[in-house]
């Protein structure tokens, strides 16, 4: 699947500057993840389940 076929979403914690920021994009398959300053560069595709233990990790801070 190509970005251009991908919706993609930014946190809504980025700043209005748009930087330091990661976009991910949702798929029955994966959880896809870019950087949103080079679009242009590889997403790297993750794993629903994989995902769901990043984010439980994240929100433990």
């Amino acid at each position: 699947m190509s970005t251009t076929e991908l919706v993609w979403f930014k946190s809504s914690y980025s700043g209005s500057a748009g930087d330091d920021c990661v976009e991910v994009a949702v798929t029955e398959q994966a959880i896809h993840v870019r950087d949103s300053k080079d679009v242009t560069r590889p997403y790297m595709p993750v794993g629903r389940d994989g995902w769901a233990r990043f984010v439980r990790y994240a929100a433990r801070g």
